[in-house]
């Protein structure tokens, strides 16, 4: 996992398609795009979706973890707790992982850890950390946020960048 601000100069340097979806991320109008809908970044291989909605709970919240994509998490607006833990045996598995979708889902984390992500704040999440996204903070309020989904197959030439998020 990695965490960082999108405004202003990054001090690391990322892999072209990292650099390639932040880039994204400093030229969009988020107020225009359509929720559910694909952006293409490059082609099947990366892209982007909107998400709009209320945080909740975090016992209405589910757990989760990816094994073909890595994820880049954007707070357009709005604030939530990101729950994280590493994959680990010691995690109960409530859906198996399906393919189709590239999705594993979790009874809870094991141990958990917890932050905020606030506006202008991207998350980078690999396959080893499992995630719980849409908690409320101190109610439930409105969040606008961005997916971007980075196949692995675009950091193959990058393993230490692989092995670091």
């Amino acid at each position: 996992m990695l965490i960082g601000k999108l405004a202003g100069p990054r001090k690391k340097k990322f892999p072209p398609a990292v650099e390639k979806a932040l880039a994204f991320l400093e030229t969009q109008d988020f107020t225009v795009m359509q929720e559910g809908e694909r952006y293409e970044i490059d082609g099947g291989r990366c892209y982007a979706t909107i998400m709009r909605y209320n945080t909740r709970p975090v016992e209405e919240c589910v757990c989760e973890a990816h094994r073909r994509f890595m994820d880049i998490l954007y707070m357009v607006e709005g604030e939530e707790y990101l729950g994280i833990c590493p994959m680990s045996p010691d995690l109960v598995v409530r859906t198996p992982y399906d393919e189709t979708r590239d999705v594993e889902f979790f009874e809870g984390l094991v141990p958990e850890s917890t932050f905020p992500i606030m506006a202008g704040d991207f998350v980078m999440l690999s396959p080893k950390d499992v995630h719980r996204p849409f908690t409320m903070i101190e109610a439930p309020s409105p969040v606008t946020k961005v997916i971007i989904k980075l196949d692995l197959a675009l950091l193959d030439e990058h393993p230490s960048f692989a092995r670091k998020v």
